[in-house]
C-alpha cells in the first residue's frame, strides 16, 4: 500500500479506505501476507463497470444531443 501511495499526497489511512471502497465494488483483490498488503485487478469487474458506463453514455449522448439542437433552434 505504501507503493500505492507513494504517487498521491494522502496518507496511507487514506489510501486503505478508498481501497476499501474498491474492494466493496470487487473492482479490486486485496491479499494480505503478513504486514504486507497486496491489491490486484479484478479484470471481470471492470468489464462490468464499462458496460454500466456505455448504457449511461448513450443517453447522455442523445439527451444532450436534443438539448443541443434545441437550444439552436431557439437561437434561430
Amino acid at each position: 500500500m505504501t507503493e500505492l501511495a507513494a504517487p498521491f499526497d494522502i496518507s496511507l489511512p487514506a489510501v486503505s479506505r478508498h481501497l476499501r471502497v474498491l474492494e466493496r465494488a470487487k473492482l479490486i483483490r486485496r491479499t494480505i501476507d503478513g504486514r504486507v498488503h497486496h491489491c490486484s485487478l479484478e479484470p471481470r469487474a471492470f468489464g462490468e463497470a464499462e458496460r454500466w458506463l456505455a448504457d449511461r453514455r448513450e443517453f447522455w449522448e442523445e439527451t444532450l444531443a436534443a438539448l443541443a439542437e434545441h437550444v439552436e433552434s431557439e437561437e434561430k
